[in-house]
């Protein structure tokens, strides 16, 4: 089992920035490949980063593209996701995932673990 806990969510005006931080337990976290997701009222839960497990590899789709990035420190069991540019339609209940495969997937439902998710909005 894997127990993941986000922290890092609030209030911010659009183009601020904001990081988000997913600390994991339970397991060896560098086995594991983390993703980022995020999802808004009545939307589908997307993908927004993804990390292998030594951290060497990401991805981002198009609309994160520029203006997310993700990290991770193994040793801290830590996995990051750093938001620049920020706008509206990013507000959002932002979850970590995590994969016991060492690449990242796509798909949430590849993804075995979650945290209990983190709100992010972006007003003025």
């Amino acid at each position: 089992q894997v127990q993941l806990v986000e922290s890092g969510g609030g209030l911010v005006q659009p183009g601020g920035s904001l990081r988000l931080s997913c600390v994991a337990s339970g397991r060896s976290f560098s086995t594991l490949s983390m993703g980022w997701f995020r999802q808004a009222p009545g939307k589908e839960r997307d993908l927004v980063a993804a990390i292998t497990s030594s951290g060497e590899n990401t991805y981002y789709p198009n609309s994160a593209k520029g203006r997310f990035t993700t990290s991770r420190d193994n040793a801290k069991n830590t996995v990051y996701l750093q938001m620049h540019s920020l706008k509206p339609e990013d507000s959002a209940i932002y979850y970590c995932a995590a994969s016991e495969s060492g690449n990242y997937y796509l798909n949430w439902y590849n993804y075995a673990y979650w945290g209990q998710g983190t709100q992010v909005t972006v007003s003025s």
